[in-house]
């Protein structure tokens, strides 16, 4: 039904009044269907906002939200009653301006309510302090003389008012500094607000007083007249106006009042460039500024710090550039269509209410509803610049630019501010943020241009030179262009990445009202899962022991771990089909509820890896040799994910390191645990060389021994031994080349392609010391699932394959999921080689293969490595295991080993 309304009745005519040539000759209709417009978005707006807790929440049983409503009604009425006057005090008014204004308030004002309905309450008595002087002020008479008769005392007035803040000035915010307001009692003023106003009333009346020393010919007509009559010098002309502004910019530099003193310099500069048409006012205006932001960034701190947010935010997200951040943050949290009313978190971002309110209409509405509330400004501007250039004189022609330029200037600044498009500065943006005097200052400013607009259509003037104010409508058109090129860089081109970041704490929040998917054992066990209700909802983790693989994740601390890499699973981001995701956050706000996720840890052999190594720092992994699906996964020591605000200082600092997964980010050195791959190597390249007498090893004056002395003087027994020795000897015979081949394709310098943190180094490409790298001393270290992976080479024959660890996702569509390997395996050794060296080194009691290891781990330090692995001719599913144990034992990594090979072994 609306949409039939605006179709047939309103649409047509408003897209004919916006791009007229001139004002309709129906203004009170024009306005008063422009007004219904408003009324009618601000309308739908209040409504989403008291539904958008059973959005939230998913369920029509909560409390909505109501108080808002109060100060709709108020809105509603009063600019119905401005709109009746209107018509008997300017029926030739513009028909734009008040529609325009009413809507950037009536946006703003719900927009507070949303967010502090304290302030929300506040800001709706001063909106009603605000239209009822604008109301009083449409019978005062509409030339205005009176603002330009009594122009010093009005401009003293407000310096002498806004000087009182030095003695009395308070901060109602945070009660120190900078204390810009008067007032008591809960009821505030900041001088500087209306200060700006009388700026513009002093300069516009001053400046058209002396227009008849103003030259604003061509240069070509001066000179026409000849050498005698050149344009009338500035400096004389404007050293009253420069006294004035500058008494004004020294009291807001006192007050470190900077945003205001920025304001200040562009009005001065655009009224000053109207009147007299000199670029070089401009020129020097900019110089200025400059030369004023680079002094504050040493006078300072309050300027360096912005201007350092502002180069690079990146570098201390959580500190000075945090304010910032989050503003990025929530552009790119709203993307094309935004949350939704009520749905965002736009108070993640400080001051969301007053500095970056923008950022917060943003979220929740989108880069549209940004690009509209853009668009409005540009309106305004366009309407006000309009109604400059048809003013019956000059002093109302500066009058009607100089405040188009302060109400879009400072638009500009303070959106710049939040976008990253300029130094953040402060400033309030007019009608829209929080603030009274802020509201009130600007409704005057409309008040002043109805009556301008009003004058102008029933006595229009003649313009002496248009340029100028085409000019500044450029410019200032180029600046609100600009902002709405940089709101859709941060919404659409950078958001996706923005989101990722683990600052992000949308994520977080929105973790409390989805839920979020459960990550479960091979056999369906639950080892983490959400409990709770929406908006409450916590994550539990029924097996703890898996903390440094599972990781975690927490409103405070972030994610890491399983957690973090199976995210977009879990929360649903991945997995389900697109209109499901688009359709949750378009109804929302929010992502669908996250999918399970299906591990192939096996829980029996988790705890039996978890219990051997308990206490034992080190790490264990076992996988099937064929397919690469990890069945146990172990890190030693490890912590609870469920007591992380208990012990989460204690964490931090034990240097233990508890946190870190020492199977997959663990970083060893391999030592003699590589002579097996060494072995099979120069079996298939048939360049065995002689077994050397003495299995130990001298390096550098470090005398190195085997692990376990051998039983017998083989190759077998030297490599099943850890004999430094007999792995040096493989290593000459292969050559520097041929080793390096070796290590890169068993994946050594490859992190492995599985949901789950790990890391690698970088191939080199040449050893810098190839005797060190033949013993797995340097410019080699792995982590036990490299190493792991690399072993499965002899149980799975001679291919090395891609591990798995997440099998599986049960979709809401499709049910559970089979997840498709990473990667194909990778063959490495010709199965013949394999073979003959895995029946070679067969143990004992187990029909499997096996070897002991260690490597110095620094200058008191080794670690002892156990690799372990079924036979290729074993009928049953190929297992490979390795254990690595940092006291450097390798009798009880073997011990532990052995262990888990025999339970993985046995009959279920």
């Amino acid at each position: 039904m609306i949409g039939s309304l605006c179709l047939q009745h309103l649409c047509p005519y408003r897209f004919q009044i916006l791009f007229s040539n001139s004002i309709p000759p129906s203004p009170d209709q024009t306005q008063g269907r422009l007004l219904t417009l408003a009324g009618v978005f601000l309308g739908l707006y209040s409504l989403s906002l008291s539904l958008s807790p059973a959005a939230r929440f998913r369920t029509w049983d909560v409390a909505y939200l109501w108080q808002h409503w109060v100060a709709f009604i108020l809105w509603a009425g009063l600019f119905t009653l401005i709109h009746r006057l209107s018509k008997r005090t300017l029926p030739d008014r513009d028909p734009f301006l008040l529609p325009v204004a009413a809507l950037l308030s009536g946006w703003g004002l719900l927009t507070i309510w949303r967010l502090f309905p304290e302030f929300g309450a506040r800001q709706t008595l001063w909106l009603g302090v605000s239209t009822v002087a604008l109301i009083l002020g449409l019978y005062l008479p509409n030339h205005l003389g009176f603002l330009q008769r009594y122009k010093y005392l009005w401009l003293t007035g407000g310096l002498v008012l806004t000087s009182l803040t030095l003695l009395f000035g308070t901060n109602p915010a945070t009660g120190s500094s900078p204390r810009l307001w008067l007032g008591c009692c809960g009821i505030y003023f900041q001088p500087s607000e209306p200060l700006k106003l009388l700026l513009v009333v002093y300069l516009a009346a001053y400046l058209a007083d002396r227009q008849s020393l103003l030259s604003l010919a061509p240069v070509s007509q001066v000179d026409a007249k000849g050498p005698g009559s050149p344009r009338t010098p500035l400096l004389p002309l404007l050293a009253p106006t420069l006294v004035m502004t500058g008494l004004t910019l020294g009291l807001l530099l006192v007050q470190r009042d900077l945003g205001t003193a920025t304001i200040f310099i562009f009005l001065f500069s655009a009224i000053a460039y109207l009147a007299t048409g000199r670029g070089l006012i401009l020129l020097v205006s900019a110089l200025v500024l400059v030369l004023s932001g680079a002094s504050g960034y040493f006078l300072f701190d309050v300027v360096r710090l912005r201007i350092d947010a502002w180069l690079n935010p990146w570098l201390d997200p959580s500190g000075d550039s945090y304010q910032i951040v989050q503003s990025l943050l929530a552009m790119a949290s709203g993307g094309l269509p935004g949350r939704g009313p009520g749905l965002g978190s736009p108070t993640l971002v400080p001051v969301p209410h007053s500095d970056f309110i923008f950022t917060a209409i943003s979220e929740e509405t989108g880069l549209f509803g940004a690009i509209g509330l853009i668009t409005l400004l540009a309106l305004l501007g366009a309407r006000g610049l309009r109604t400059a250039l048809r003013a019956p004189d000059n002093y109302r022609r500066y009058l009607a630019a100089g405040l188009s330029a302060y109400l879009i200037g400072q638009s500009i600044l303070i959106i710049g501010g939040n976008l990253r498009l300029l130094p953040l500065t402060g400033v309030t943006l007019p009608f829209v943020s929080y603030g009274g005097s802020s509201l009130l200052t600007a409704f005057l400013s409309v008040l002043i241009l109805l009556h301008i607009s009003h004058s102008a259509e029933t006595r229009p003037g003649r313009v002496p030179e248009a340029r100028p104010y085409l000019f500044l409508g450029g410019f200032l058109i180029a600046g609100l262009a600009a902002v709405a090129l940089i709101a859709g860089w941060w919404a659409y081109y950078r958001g996706p990445e923005l989101l990722e970041r683990t600052d992000n704490l949308r994520r977080t929040v929105a973790d409390r009202y989805v839920r979020r998917g459960s990550i479960l054992a091979r056999d369906n066990t639950p080892l983490a899962a959400t409990s709770g209700v929406p908006g409450e909802y916590t994550r539990e983790f029924s097996y703890p022991e898996l903390g440094p693989v599972l990781g975690y994740t927490h409103p405070n601390f972030g994610q890491a771990g399983m957690e973090a890499s199976l995210d977009p699973y879990l929360r649903g981001l991945q997995g389900n089909p697109g209109l499901t995701i688009w359709w949750n956050n378009l109804l929302y706000g929010q992502p669908p509820p996250g999918l399970d996720v299906r591990l192939s840890i096996d829980l029996r052999l988790q705890r039996t890896a978890d219990e051997l190594l308990r206490g034992r720092p080190g790490s264990l992994v076992l996988l099937n040799a064929q397919n690469g699906e990890i069945l146990a996964m172990s890190s030693s020591p490890g912590f609870d994910p469920n007591q992380l605000d208990e012990n989460w200082a204690e964490l931090m600092v034990d240097a233990r390191a508890p946190l870190l997964n020492r199977a997959t980010l663990g970083s060893y050195p391999p030592g003699t645990a590589l002579g097996p791959l060494l072995l099979v190597r120069a079996s298939a390249e048939g360049d065995l060389p002689a077994l050397p007498s003495d299995l130990a090893y001298t390096l550098e004056g470090l005398h190195l021994a085997c692990a376990r002395e051998p039983a017998e003087l083989t190759w077998e027994h030297a490599i099943a031994a850890g004999c430094p020795a007999a792995q040096a000897a493989l290593g000459e015979a292969l050559g520097e080349e041929q080793v390096l081949a070796t290590y890169q394709e068993l994946g050594l310098y490859t992190a492995p392609d599985a949901p789950i943190p790990s890391n690698s180094l970088e191939l080199p490409g040449a050893f810098r010391d190839p005797e060190r790298a033949y013993l797995g001393q340097a410019e080699i270290s792995v982590s036990p699932l490299q190493m792991a992976l690399a072993a499965a080479t002899l149980s799975s024959g001679g291919s090395r394959p891609a591990p798995q660890i997440a099998l599986a996702v049960n979709s809401p569509t499709a049910g559970w999921t089979v997840l498709p390997p990473t990667d194909a395996p990778v063959p490495v050794f010709p199965p013949q080689s394999v073979n003959s060296v895995a029946e070679d080194l067969v143990a004992e009691r187990l029909p499997v293969w096996r070897i002991v290891a260690s490597a110095p781990n620094g200058p008191d330090h080794q670690v002892a490595w156990y690799l372990a692995g079924t036979l290729p001719s074993w009928s049953g599913a190929p297992l490979t295991l390795v254990v690595l144990l940092e006291d450097g034992d390798p009798n009880l990594a073997e011990v532990i080993g052995q262990a888990v090979l025999t339970a993985a072994l046995q009959p279920r």
